[in-house]
């Protein structure tokens, strides 16, 4: 979503480091080009003039023009303005200190309402919460169908007494039923049946209006709840600031949740939300899958904006999605001196998928914007052919790829759906990761470090950068006849002084007398 902008900020940083010293001239107009980034990014007007003013205010201070290197401390205050406007800092749900924790989720129809009730209820029951979701949204058709299938699939149970409307509007499925009495039943529930957290859906509309505004006024009366959250769809743009100051107004919600925010839209309700309506943004949502749910950490996506990368985030998704005994398997196996097999690669590619998207993974590591190209080209289902491939072998190819000959490569290939040359191409690329494994379970680390072995490809007789010591003649006697006569005087007449120096200049011979030096000079020569 923050492509664009990440791209447009990030050139205009780039020509600031050619500057050693920086210009009034300069600051403005690279504030203006942040200005201009930020609009065509479909930021809040007065957001950007706030956020504008403040980065060429405090880059006109002494603390830019005092510093060492000018053009990384305006990136520094971008940033800090950009988490600023964002948020600050992240907070995590108010729980009820007598449960159940009432949570009331309000907005738009369209905004995702519903399927982020399942995201938010999956992610409260992996932290060892048991939720309860209720279907108070009796009028847009099928809700509480879809509310249903949803909670089915987080493993949450659903509080539906009313069907609500089950067909098309305008048509005999309107409900008659009353979604305040629904949700206030529902909280009443949760408590006899010693749920910790209530999640209310509510309906929304097209637009804001008065109806939209009483009814969810009216649940919150009713349920007393300890978080509104404000669910926004984040590729709206500035319509998002008009929508949420409305609903801040007529139902004062606690915190903002930003759905939709893997879509391709230019962002702005994401920068502007925030600051103008004075609430924190306190999760997002970043795809379909009820997984794609995160917490939202302001300096973190302004790290993202500015390619700084989200490493935290990275780490943070790897542990959750390796398995820690298998981990400490596979380096007990390593330490071993055990070869790296298909199998274990197998196994590996497993947890890389749990993980996610492989290019949302990508996206995350620093400077990867100067990659933005090769990671929109880059082919998820590439990861599924690998798998097909190592899939379609035997325990005992994968055991020992060796034994795979041509008749093998043939089979493997027809039952994976691919070439033949797709399974060579992965044999060889396994051959050099095992080789590498190898290597790091001998020398304890990397390859090509101090201490280690070299990295594949780079051989083991000669290294880069250094000469490998001359043979010494077993007999000390030069080839050439001159030579090896002078040799044999200096033999016989002691050690001499090297022939040559740093001058070209040959030594001087021990007959001759000693070189006149001024006096003190000595030391310096080591005489």
């Amino acid at each position: 979503m923050f492509a664009t902008l990440s791209d447009r900020l990030t050139s205009t940083f780039k020509n600031l480091r050619t500057k050693g010293r920086l210009s009034e001239a300069d600051i403005d107009a690279t504030v203006r080009e942040i200005r201009r980034a930020l609009l065509d990014a479909d930021v809040a007007v007065s957001v950007v003039r706030e956020f504008t003013g403040t980065v060429r205010e405090r880059a006109l201070s002494a603390e830019v023009s005092g510093a060492l290197n000018p053009a990384q401390q305006v990136v520094k205050i971008v940033n800090e303005e950009l988490v600023a406007i964002l948020g600050g800092e992240s907070r995590g749900l108010n729980l009820a200190k007598n449960p159940p924790t009432v949570i009331m989720l309000a907005g738009l129809q369209g905004a995702g309402k519903t399927t982020l009730a399942g995201k938010l209820a999956l992610n409260l029951r992996e932290q060892g919460h048991t939720p309860l979701l209720v279907a108070a949204d009796l009028q847009r058709p099928n809700a509480v169908t879809q509310l249903k299938v949803v909670g089915e699939r987080a493993g949450v149970p659903v509080y539906a007494p009313d069907p609500g409307n089950q067909g098309a509007e305008g048509q005999s499925g309107v409900s008659t039923g009353d979604p305040v009495t629904v949700a206030r039943a529902g909280v009443e529930t949760a408590r006899s049946r010693q749920h910790d957290v209530v999640i209310i859906d509510t309906a929304g509309r097209l637009g804001v209006d008065a109806d939209l505004m009483q009814q969810a006024a009216d649940i919150r009366d009713a349920t007393n709840p300890d978080e509104i959250l404000f669910v926004i769809d984040a590729m709206i743009g500035q319509d998002a600031v008009a929508t949420a100051q409305a609903f801040a107004e007529g139902v004062s919600f606690t915190g903002v949740v930003l759905s939709k925010l893997d879509g391709d839209a230019r962002g702005g309700a994401a920068l502007s939300v925030a600051r103008v309506t004075g609430q924190p943004i306190l999760f997002a949502s970043t795809g379909e899958k009820l997984t794609d749910f995160e917490v939202f950490h302001p300096d973190r996506m302004a790290s993202r904006i500015l390619d700084m990368g989200d490493v935290l985030t990275l780490i943070e998704q790897a542990e959750k999605a390796f398995d820690a005994d298998q981990a400490q398997d596979m380096a007990d196996k390593l330490a071993s001196g055990k070869d790296f097999t298909l199998a274990d690669f197998l196994v590996q590619m497993q947890q890389m998928r749990n993980m996610g998207s492989m290019k949302k993974m990508l996206g995350m590591l620093p400077g990867m914007g100067q990659m933005r190209e090769a990671l929109d080209n880059f082919d998820e289902r590439e990861v599924d052919r690998v798998e097909a491939i190592v899939r379609s072998m035997t325990p005992g190819e994968r055991e020992n790829p060796k034994i795979i000959n041509g008749s093998r490569r043939a089979r493997i290939a027809k039952g994976s759906g691919v070439t033949t040359t797709d399974v060579n191409q992965l044999l060889e690329r396994f051959a050099g990761a095992q080789k590498m494994m190898k290597q790091m379970s001998r020398g304890g680390g990397m390859p090509g470090m101090p201490g280690m072995g070299n990295m594949p490809g780079m051989g083991g007789k000669k290294q880069r950068g250094r000469q490998a010591p001359a043979k010494k003649n077993k007999k000390g006697r030069s080839g050439n006849p001159a030579k090896r006569v002078a040799e044999q005087q200096g033999l016989t007449a002691g050690p001499s002084t090297p022939t040559g120096s740093a001058f070209g200049m040959g030594g001087a011979a021990k007959d001759e007398a000693p070189l006149e030096l001024p006096p003190g000079l000595e030391k310096f020569l080591g005489r």
